[in-house]
């Protein structure tokens, strides 16, 4: 028998990861977003389950539990927005398809996640305290550097854990823990 897990209860995120071409096609708008307005740079996702505080060896549990549970899903990009707070500074808005709300419903349950809001499934391109004009300046800027990424289709096929620590701006301490392979069911 295992002896229980002892380690600290941190936080945890899962996301759904954006399959290459798609991941190279985002990151190219990402770079060029941060070289005009700085921020952090992460790997393009879109949140399933937000931030929540588990031990480590209870999220990698319930990630694979969940997973079994969610096939791969379409998403499409339906817009380009900006928003009011640091993690969703720039974002790209994904149609909330019953396929898309329902693995973040999903897969929340398995974690015990509330929600603080309803689930507003995005794909974030910057992290950023800008003001209102800079944000739209960014907003527009990812059209031109890429005219063509509304209307993207892409499918989920791995959901991934990630430790993110929400208080490091920085995002050094943020780490891929484990990725899960959705199986067609």
């Amino acid at each position: 028998m295992e002896p229980a897990d002892q380690s600290p209860e941190e936080v945890y995120s899962v996301w759904a990861l954006t399959p290459e071409p798609v991941r190279s096609r985002l990151r190219g708008v990402m770079d060029g977003l941060r070289a005009a307005h700085g921020g952090p740079a992460f790997e393009p996702h879109a949140t399933v389950v937000g931030a929540i505080r588990l031990r480590r060896s209870q999220a990698i549990e319930m990630l694979r539990a969940a997973a079994v549970g969610v096939s791969p899903y379409t998403a499409r990009v339906t817009g380009v927005a900006r928003g009011d707070f640091f993690y969703q500074c720039v974002y790209l808005l994904l149609e909330p398809t019953p396929e898309v709300v329902g693995a973040s419903d999903h897969v929340s349950g398995h974690f015990g996640y509330q929600r603080p809001s309803p689930y507003m499934p995005h794909v974030s391109l910057l992290y950023g305290d800008l003001t209102d004009e800079e944000k739209e300046e960014a907003r527009k800027k990812v059209e031109e550097l890429d005219k063509n990424i509304c209307g993207l289709q892409f499918e989920i096929s791995e959901l991934a854990l990630y430790r993110t620590d929400t208080e490091d701006k920085t995002l050094e301490s943020w780490e891929l823990v484990e990725v899960a392979h959705l199986e067609k069911k």
